[in-house]
């Protein structure tokens, strides 16, 4: 049985190309980063802008809400990371974290820590507690570090992804890597990690088109998801549904069974490239970044003969 695909409805605006997205835990808020330097905050209830600021004169690659301290923080290409209160707008830290662009910060899941990412090739820690003191800086890879992740079973452990083709594994307490999945032919863009039961596994994007799930205790690469015309340029496994989501300058979006890694759907919106993703708990939504705006849809699934039928309703496509 074939997967179902329904869009129930769709509302286009073009925006600045977006670099970065999140999902607020609690609150029916996007957040999305741009090229242009500005972070936008939308909620997707009312379809309203809910802030809109100037953070900085070059790109925000990246942007995370710190839910529990209601702040924003964001990395650009000027070197610097910024913390906001989103709710009054005032800047609660900015200092230059990095030598290069800043390409990916990651929220520590209970401790008060920030992950960043750079061109720099280093990986840095920051404690907020400690008045955003560098607390670790990690070491090892050799061309730019393009993502960071944290894992969802052991919060002392993440994953980088770098244009060195490779993917490391960290833990917070030592500068240099537990060890390094090698596979792809060329540079690594994103990564995500997930859990099957009790068991972690990975996904990496690459520039050589494809996806891979590696296997995190087997060290070892399980399946490459082929299927995408240009770089992967973001991966994402739902927290709630049996799906990986892949993106790729090709502008085309993959819905895969994370169970069988068939391709059940793929979704072009014509807003050129993706991207980013975000995604939460708790809710079935996922949030695309593309060259000309954001995008929200509604993946509700279910399993039907062996085969995953999918219903896809667009919720809304963004202009800032």
């Amino acid at each position: 049985m074939a997967a179902v695909l329904d869009i129930e409805k769709e509302l286009v605006q073009q925006s600045e190309r977006v670099k970065s997205v999140d999902l607020h835990p609690k609150e029916p808020w996007i957040l999305a980063s741009l090229y242009s330097g500005t972070v936008c905050i939308w909620n997707y209830h009312s379809q309203e802008l809910v802030k809109s600021f100037k953070v900085a004169e070059s790109p925000v690659r990246s942007a995370k809400f710190i839910a529990c301290k209601q702040w924003v923080v964001t990395g650009a290409d000027d070197k610097f990371i910024r913390v906001f209160n989103y709710n009054t707008m005032e800047k609660i830290a900015e200092f230059e974290a990095h030598t290069d662009f800043i390409r990916s910060v990651a929220v520590h899941p209970t401790l008060p820590c920030v992950l960043s990412a750079s061109d720099d090739m280093l990986i840095k820690l920051w404690d907020w507690e400690k008045g955003w003191e560098c607390t670790q800086t990690f070491q090892g890879h050799a061309h730019y570090v393009m993502q960071v992740a944290f894992s969802p079973k052991d919060v002392n452990t993440f994953a980088s992804a770098s244009l060195d083709g490779t993917i490391k594994v960290w833990n917070l307490s030592s500068p240099a890597p537990d060890f390094t999945l090698d596979g792809h032919s060329k540079g690594v863009n994103c990564i995500d990690y997930f859990m099957r039961g009790s068991k972690p596994y990975l996904i990496s994007g690459s520039d050589d088109h494809t996806a891979k799930v590696w296997d995190y205790e087997a060290k070892s690469c399980v399946q490459t998801l082929e299927g995408h015309t240009n770089n992967v340029s973001a991966v994402c496994v739902h927290p709630e549904l049996p799906l990986i989501i892949t993106g790729s300058e090709d502008g085309n979006v993959h819905i895969w069974d994370r169970a069988t890694y068939r391709l059940e759907n793929t979704q072009s919106y014509g807003l050129e490239r993706v991207w980013a993703f975000g995604c939460t708990k708790e809710s079935n939504r996922v949030v695309i970044g593309y060259d000309k705006g954001t995008i929200m849809i509604k993946v509700l699934s279910s399993h039907s003969g062996g085969s995953m039928g999918i219903r896809v309703e667009e919720e809304e496509k963004k202009e800032c």
